[in-house]
């Protein structure tokens, strides 16, 4: 499966794949095969950033 393009799209199912079965982004960024920095400049564009300590993307 691959990550979706549309940012809003992006947004939910990268914060669920987060919660659900990966421990940070470098793991998921691993597992798709995607730039870590791609994801956080795409989701960065709707005002959300990366928080390590919850593990998700969260509004700015």
């Amino acid at each position: 499966m691959n990550i979706p393009k549309d940012p809003i799209m992006m947004l939910s199912f990268i914060n669920t794949q987060l919660r659900d079965n990966y421990s940070d982004l470098d793991e998921l960024s691993a597992a798709y095969d995607v730039e870590k920095g791609t994801i956080i400049e795409k989701l960065e564009g709707l005002g959300y950033h990366y928080n390590p300590e919850n593990n998700q993307f969260v509004r700015v």
